[in-house]
């Protein structure tokens, strides 16, 4: 069965049990979070399933309390990193719905467009779900220890998904792995999570310059190679994979690899997800 068609299946049987499912969906940038979500979305309603679809960029915070909140980081960049974040928000909106008798979910919406793309909140949405699937770079990223951040760091190991980093982005390191802390009562929300695994953690960037490409074709809103190459290295700097997102394997409910063409290159089960 394939990667979409097991998540889909488990979703159906969670809404069969009663519950109001929230399944996490972690990727890097660029490895088509958004389209699969939007894809599984769009099967579900061919059964009768109503599923909403949210980003962890839907909470981020308000433009100014953003800015403030990322002011002076390493990677010089107004979003991405923990903390840019208010998953509080998302946090109320589902433990409304749940507690609901209307079955209607009401989510924040985020317009990276606005701003001259730098972005910002643009409303709530409103709609009946049976189900909500909530991707995004971090999802279920726990902190770790310090003394793990100094054993990495005196060690001068490569991690994963990163070139080596700076004197500064290591010094930031233990403010982001505690702006995790506030993303916890989110993800105990999660009813499991699945995972997009890049086999060569340098793809992400590849992929998010061609996703650029085809905005700019588009007619959209794009950014340039400069505020790309920020994004990507702010999301593998501030959390490292190797630290942060390989733990993820051992715990989640599926995993997708994926090759230079965001291709599925193999798909296998994980262990039971435990979100406490």
């Amino acid at each position: 069965m394939s990667f979409e068609a097991s998540l889909l299946t488990r979703l159906v049987a969670l809404v069969g049990q009663g519950a109001c499912p929230v399944i996490g969906l972690n990727g890097p940038v660029g490895a088509g979070k958004s389209t699969l979500a939007r894809r599984v979305a769009q099967q579900a309603a061919a059964q009768g399933l109503r599923l909403a679809v949210a980003s962890i960029d839907d909470a981020y915070l308000p433009y100014g309390p953003r800015l403030q909140a990322m002011a002076a980081n390493p990677f010089g960049v107004d979003r991405v990193p923990p903390g840019s974040h208010d998953p509080g928000l998302l946090v109320e909106a589902i433990e409304q719905w749940r507690q609901g008798c209307d079955g209607m979910l009401r989510l924040p919406r985020f317009d990276k467009r606005l701003r001259q793309g730098a972005g910002d909140r643009c409303g709530f949405s409103q709609q009946a779900a049976d189900g909500l699937l909530l991707e995004g770079w971090l999802i279920g990223c726990r902190p770790i220890g310090h003394n793990q951040i100094q054993a990495a760091r005196v060690s001068g190991a490569s991690l994963i998904g990163s070139p080596s980093l700076s004197v500064d982005e290591w010094a930031w390191l233990p403010r982001w792995n505690q702006a995790l802390e506030a993303y916890q009562p989110l993800w105990r929300q999660l009813n499991g999570l699945w995972l997009l695994w890049p086999t060569d953690w340098r793809l992400p960037r590849r992929w998010r310059f061609q996703a650029e490409a085809q905005q700019r074709r588009l007619g959209g809103g794009w950014l340039s190679g400069t505020k790309i190459d920020q994004l990507v290295r702010s999301s593998l700097g501030s959390l490292p994979p190797e630290l942060y997102l390989q733990p993820l394997l051992a715990g989640a409910d599926q995993l997708r690899l994926l090759d230079c063409r965001r291709r599925s290159l193999w798909e296998g089960p994980g262990r039971d997800f435990d979100p406490s």
